[in-house]
């Protein structure tokens, strides 16, 4: 069997879809666009006539946003109380961005059209955010490349997703700068996390919620949920869960 790419830009940035040339069809594909278009029109903060914009510039009371944008904000606030405050949908301006829930939102959206469409192996990649079904073209796990802060062009560890583990959300500066506030007035103890989920969008949350949180948070994030963990901190050193290291594959 062929392998196929699809790649669309996106949330501002770039989505790559790998998947076997026998599905999904083209209007599978177009329906995945579809999704992320949708949601980045409703919540992109870049867009200045986009349901979040409006709010965030009074245009747009909260109370009669769309019924979609509610009950993604009330997610984000579940989830704020789920972290202890270490996710939060709200920036230190009062601003809502829901940045940190709505790409995994729209993967696990995405992933569930592809199921849909019959296709059973693939891997969605939206800017190095990863959600996989099934196995590679060589019948092996779907392996992520973790990227180290300090130079893009090397690689930390490569990570197999198998068994329940479909996805991987990397939090951090390293990537687009800093756009992770952290709580209170402390320094940000890590300048990247890396988590391995069962579900994209507790991947995404959480890596959001250590970078901000810094050790504390996710000592209580690993107590709490069922993830692998690894973080980098301002010195380079790593910190890895104990399920994480089983993951690493061998040279």
């Amino acid at each position: 069997m062929s392998w196929n790419r699809h790649v669309f830009v996106t949330m501002g940035t770039a989505m790559s879809l790998t998947f076997e040339d026998a599905s999904p069809e083209q209007g599978a594909l177009r329906t995945i666009d579809d999704v992320f278009d949708r949601y980045d029109a409703v919540f992109s903060l870049y867009k200045p006539n986009s349901e979040l914009s409006r709010i965030a510039d009074g245009r747009l009371a909260l109370p009669n946003a769309s019924g979609e944008l509610r009950e993604v904000y009330a997610a984000a606030l579940e989830w704020r109380a789920a972290t202890n405050g270490d996710f939060s949908p709200h920036r230190p301006d009062g601003i809502i961005d829901l940045s940190g829930i709505v790409k995994g939102i729209a993967m696990h959206r995405a992933g569930e059209e592809l199921l849909r469409a019959g296709s059973t192996n693939w891997c969605l990649n939206v800017g190095g955010d990863v959600l996989v079904s099934g196995m590679d073209a060589g019948g092996a796990p779907w392996t992520l490349g973790i990227v180290d802060p300090d130079d893009r062009n090397t690689l930390l560890t490569t990570p197999a997703l198998r068994g329940s583990r479909r996805a991987a959300a990397t939090s951090g500066s390293a990537e687009r700068g800093d756009h992770i506030w952290t709580v209170g007035a402390m320094p940000a103890e890590f300048v990247q996390a890396t988590v391995l989920a069962d579900d994209i969008v507790t991947a995404d949350v959480l890596a959001t919620a250590i970078v901000a949180g810094g050790s504390s948070a996710l000592d209580q994030i690993c107590a709490t949920w069922n993830i692998d963990v690894m973080a980098v901190d301002l010195d380079g050193e790593i910190r890895m869960t104990p399920g994480f290291a089983p993951r690493i594959l061998s040279d």
